[in-house]
């Protein structure tokens, strides 16, 4: 049986994630967790994976589940800790030079630079097609998409008591990236052509879709469902941005000691 390498990275995180665990972790961060890698199986070996290179809106519901569905599951799991737990102690201490050798991508600005210039970068007519004629190139665009999606994330769904961005600056991190995805909805929407040669080259769609209505079905799964997870993220930092100002308003009635 031959298991495709995206699966096998997932089933390692999973058995990592699982050994990592402690009586003390939460069973929700578990069921965040391994939502996420559902979610990461659901894009990439599924019927989303198979309609994909015949229906572009299918094809947009893939990068959604991969850029912003699975990545702020995976990380409200809190995976780093614990997953690293089963590793070897010499190979911890690999991982974490490496990691320490790459911190200046995981930089706020740095990471949404990368994140929302991926997405716009593969979704150009030329990239865009090449990646359904060569599978390698596909499979380095998911790549690509998941590890930003996570660098840009780690911001915005931050999971530590210190988040490297503050509540407020969060609010505009995330709304920066829901203006981004809307330029591309527009782009898509109001385009008056098909924009991909190799969806406009088909001679049949499931559903009797044309090629210019499969766009805009397209644009608007960017529009509406990709904006959800960035607007959730951003009222919860709204919520904390507030938050401070409702405790103060609350005078505190309890008794003073004398």
């Amino acid at each position: 049986m031959v298991f495709e390498w995206p699966l096998v990275g997932l089933l390692v995180a999973a058995v990592l994630y699982a050994l990592g665990r402690r009586p003390r972790d939460s069973a929700r961060r578990d069921v965040c967790f391994y939502s996420g890698l559902l979610v990461i199986v659901a894009a990439i070996d599924s019927p989303v994976d198979r309609y994909a290179d015949r229906l572009f809106w299918v094809h947009m519901v893939q990068h959604v589940l991969l850029t912003m569905v699975a990545p702020p599951l995976i990380l409200l799991g809190r995976p780093w800790p614990r997953s690293v737990r089963a590793i070897p102690l010499t190979a911890r201490r690999v991982i974490a030079r490496s990691l320490h050798a790459c911190r200046a991508l995981a930089a706020p600005l740095v990471a949404f630079v990368l994140f929302n210039g991926v997405l716009l970068a593969w979704h150009l007519p030329a990239l865009f097609d090449l990646t359904l004629r060569n599978e390698a190139v596909h499979d380095l665009e998911h790549a690509l998409f998941f590890v930003t999606a996570l660098l840009f994330w780690t911001h915005l769904t931050p999971t530590s008591r210190r988040p490297r961005l503050g509540a407020a600056r969060r609010v505009a991190y995330g709304v920066g990236a829901i203006l981004v995805s809307w330029v591309l909805a527009v782009v898509l929407g109001f385009a008056s052509h098909p924009l991909y040669g190799h969806y406009a080259a088909l001679a049949h769609r499931p559903g009797g879709l044309s090629a210019l209505a499969d766009q805009q079905l397209a644009a608007g799964i960017m529009w509406v469902p990709a904006s959800i997870p960035f607007t959730i993220a951003v009222l919860v930092a709204a919520y904390d941005v507030l938050e401070p100002s409702k405790k103060a308003a609350v005078p505190d009635l309890r008794p003073r000691e004398t």
